[in-house]
């Protein structure tokens, strides 16, 4: 008798909640994680991290009623695609399901080369496809002054990485924001709090057909 009511009470105590995560997998949605691996664009440089994209992302997500979506924001400022392979590995103990890949922008900015971009870019979703991970990448352009054959050269890298490994492409991070006075802070280079609506705005249908899709 006293064995069948500890078997009855371990059974409600399970199915009420009071032992969480014994079966994280068996009832209810599991957290889905979303990476973002990026620069200070990403990062939110010169406003509040709550305003940054990846964080309006969240909250947009919760608005619609999607609460089992974790945003990790793993962007620092000043960061190439040189170190986007070593800091993904880093985080790999996040175990995250989604990586938006956004970096580029320093390397062009820069001036620095794009066959070595677009090999550090390769390598980084080569290792995230590997563990597991749906990879969005974050295209990027550069002004014309950097030379139109470079410039063109820089944004094809994002098609052709999108391309050769079967990826979803957002074709312009910066759509709407870059080059835009009132999308951007002073320096004429990091979005403000509206540029970073209009990025959020841009980056949102990417990820909700990936958290959507069975």
């Amino acid at each position: 008798m006293k064995k069948r009511y500890v078997t009855v009470l371990l059974v409600l105590m399970v199915w009420g909640g009071v032992m969480p995560g014994m079966f994280p997998r068996a009832w209810g949605n599991p957290k889905i994680k979303i990476l973002f691996l990026g620069d200070s664009i990403t990062a939110g440089y010169g406003i509040a991290q709550e305003d940054a994209y990846p964080a309006l992302l969240g909250q947009k997500l919760e608005s619609l009623g999607i609460h089992h979506v974790e945003i990790i924001n793993g962007s620092i400022s000043g960061s190439t695609t040189a170190s986007a392979l070593s800091r993904l590995k880093w985080f790999q103990k996040a175990a995250p399901d989604i990586l938006v890949l956004a970096l580029g922008a320093n390397d062009g900015l820069r001036g620095l080369s794009v066959e070595n971009m677009k090999e550090n870019l390769g390598q980084t979703i080569t290792f995230a496809k590997n563990n597991n991970m749906d990879v969005i990448l974050a295209g990027m352009q550069i002004p014309p002054n950097y030379g139109p054959e470079y410039a063109d050269a820089f944004k094809q890298v994002f098609t052709t990485l999108a391309d050769d490994h079967g990826i979803a492409l957002i074709p312009f991070l910066l759509e709407g924001v870059g080059g835009r006075p009132d999308m951007n802070q002073p320096d004429g280079i990091h979005p403000n709090r509206a540029g970073h609506q209009q990025i959020a705005k841009t980056v949102l249908p990417f990820i909700l057909k990936r958290i959507q899709e069975p």
